[in-house]
């Protein structure tokens, strides 16, 4: 059964998308059969793996009002293992009745149910805001994985999302975790990260994963030629901590879901 990855802060600017997009391809690189969903209405994973308009025959939009099965708005990638669905707006009123139908909170839930057993990972990238798409996404997921830029806006973005956390824990999705706190555009021996770096220690240690991404112009300019960064510059800095990254989870995953094997004492007393 796949495990179920929302990418979600309350804050723009922080690399979710960025995130989204190279952690679904970090696993598809480790052979982890994986999907990603865009649910901004922004489309900005689309354009991230050079999905046109032309190219979005049906996405979120057409399934969210039944109009098409999520297998069938599911589209390849160039990487094998990595498949993808768009969110396929293209206007504001196909916004606002999208944000609409995404009021209630369990309709990704729903429609995701038909796919999950067919993937191990599946990431939902979401708007930078609590409501609608981003409430679907807490309801359906297995965990939230949080990324975070250093500044006090962002550490904000954490308490604010963490509160709706326990909201969403209690109302509708009382098994979602936190997979981690990512630290984003990473820039060591600046004034503002070794504050940041402080204040991550003292609220939410538990949560920071080992794993952080460095600030690199790879990540940007991939998404210009609409390719995720591993398809852009395997080698590059930021690459590189995307792959770790998935490692991380993948290690942490396989380790929650081995047996295990009880002491020789122990089983003989059994």
């Amino acid at each position: 059964m796949g495990k179920i990855i929302a990418i979600a802060i309350p804050k723009g600017g922080v690399g979710k998308t960025t995130t989204a997009v190279n952690l679904a391809a970090s696993f598809a690189v480790y052979e982890k059969r994986t999907l990603l969903v865009d649910g901004d209405p922004f489309g900005a994973c689309s354009m991230s793996l050079g999905f046109t308009q032309e190219r979005q025959t049906s996405g979120l939009y057409e399934v969210f009002n039944f109009m098409h099965s999520m297998s069938q708005a599911i589209q390849r990638t160039e990487i094998p293992f990595l498949d993808f669905v768009p969110c396929n707006v293209r206007s504001t009123q196909m916004e606002e009745r999208l944000l609409r139908l995404a009021e209630n909170r369990t309709m990704m839930k729903n429609v995701l149910r038909q796919v999950v057993p067919h993937y191990d990972y599946i990431i939902v990238d979401t708007p930078p805001f609590l409501r609608g798409i981003t409430t679907n996404a807490m309801t359906c997921a297995d965990s939230v994985l949080v990324p975070v830029k250093s500044g006090h806006f962002s550490l904000e973005g954490i308490e604010k999302l963490f509160k709706y956390f326990e909201w969403i824990h209690e109302a509708a999705n009382p098994t979602l975790q936190v997979e981690g706190i990512l630290q984003t555009m990473y820039e060591p021996h600046l004034k503002v990260t070794e504050i940041t770096d402080r204040e991550l220690q003292l609220r939410f240690r538990k949560y920071l994963l080992k794993t952080s991404i460095p600030k690199n112009t790879h990540l940007t300019e991939s998404s210009f030629y609409g390719k995720p960064s591993v398809l852009f510059n395997a080698t590059s800095r930021g690459t590189l901590a995307y792959l770790e990254l998935a490692r991380e989870l993948i290690e942490r995953h396989l380790a929650l879901t081995e047996p295990q094997i009880l002491p020789l004492a122990h089983q003989q007393s059994a």
